[in-house]
């Protein structure tokens, strides 16, 4: 396993592994035993870097979530783990109340919500403090002083880390951040977004935003991150749920347009090249790129995790690179 630092200040900054471990499904779809093992395998292999939410996943029983959250917990307290493995989680997408989702009646970002959310996650992870919080969704109701301003509290408090943002216009992530450092608080220094090789579109309106797809890392955010990099990109859904590979699960209408085949060809000729997968090949990709990604992965058996796991030791030639980078 290979490892990077994310956050600059030497009091919150971590060292995680270039693999993060999504645990979405984990006590829903996918079983506490299965979750279990996959965690243990996880650790085992070096990994050190965690994803959940306070919301998922209560689209599978149409609840509020939590319950990923809390199987984290039970898999921490029954295995001893420590802050040697750092876990993510968000805030801002929760529904209000069950029968609901996130598009119609989030809980938002308003000070008190960050704070009892925050709350409610760290008692159900067993945890004093959260190691990176992120602000999940966009919240238009809330000034966003007022979030910035919830967020910095928690962090002086000492019961969270370091602080994130995701699904957020690029534009609204500067602002935030420029407001933090005007008024002397810690601000955004982990963005999650989702990212691959193949290039979705960004302007197509989502339920959030008629305005495009403010979830997607498009050429304005990558290009925002190449100017600042002290900022850590954590890019989910990288293998796009198995589109790359599997004829059952097609590539979504972002991804219907004129760049993609000639990316899917370079992809392929360069996975025959080195012998790896081609999820291997993407995911080595994001780790060692121009813009170094930390792939957020998702597994639902401990096999598909492992080839994942395989894609940290891929390195790829600067011609393979080449091929990837330029394919149009």
């Amino acid at each position: 396993m290979k490892y990077r630092t994310i956050g600059a200040d030497p009091k919150t900054r971590r060292e995680v592994s270039v693999l993060s471990l999504g645990a979405m499904r984990f006590g829903t779809v996918t079983d506490e035993p299965t979750s279990f093992a996959i965690l243990d395998r996880f650790v085992e292999a070096g990994g050190t870097f965690i994803d959940t939410s306070d919301n998922y996943a209560f689209w599978v029983h149409g609840d509020q979530g939590g319950q990923s959250e809390e199987l984290l917990g039970r898999w921490r307290r029954s295995r001893g783990v420590g802050n040697e493995i750092v876990i993510a989680t968000k805030v801002g997408a929760r529904p209000l109340a069950a029968g609901t989702s996130y598009i119609d009646n989030p809980e938002g970002l308003s000070a008190a919500v960050i704070r009892e959310s925050a709350q409610r996650s760290r008692n159900r992870l067993g945890v004093d403090r959260l190691d990176l919080l992120y602000a999940h969704i966009e919240d238009p109701k809330t000034p966003l002083r007022e979030t910035v301003e919830g967020f910095a509290a928690l962090v002086a408090e000492g019961t969270v880390g370091l602080l994130g943002v995701s699904n957020h216009w690029s534009w609204k992530v500067e602002r935030a951040r420029s407001i933090a450092a005007a008024a002397g608080l810690p601000g955004y220094e982990v963005l999650q977004y989702q990212h691959s090789y193949l290039r979705g579109r960004t302007e197509m309106s989502t339920a959030l935003s008629p305005d495009g797809h403010q979830g997607i890392a498009g050429g304005e955010l990558l290009s925002y991150l190449r100017a600042e990099p002290d900022l850590a990109l954590v890019a989910y859904s990288p293998l796009l749920n198995g589109g790359y590979v599997r004829a059952d699960k097609p590539l979504g209408a972002e991804y219907d347009h004129a760049g993609t085949q000639p990316r899917l060809a370079a992809l392929r000729d360069v996975a025959k090249q080195t012998g790896a997968s081609v999820n291997q090949v993407v995911l080595a990709w994001l780790i060692g790129g121009r813009i170094p990604v930390i792939p957020l992965v998702g597994a639902s058996s401990v096999g598909q995790l492992n080839e994942s796991l395989a894609a940290a030791d891929l390195e790829l030639t600067a011609e393979q690179r080449a091929r990837l980078d330029d394919a149009q």
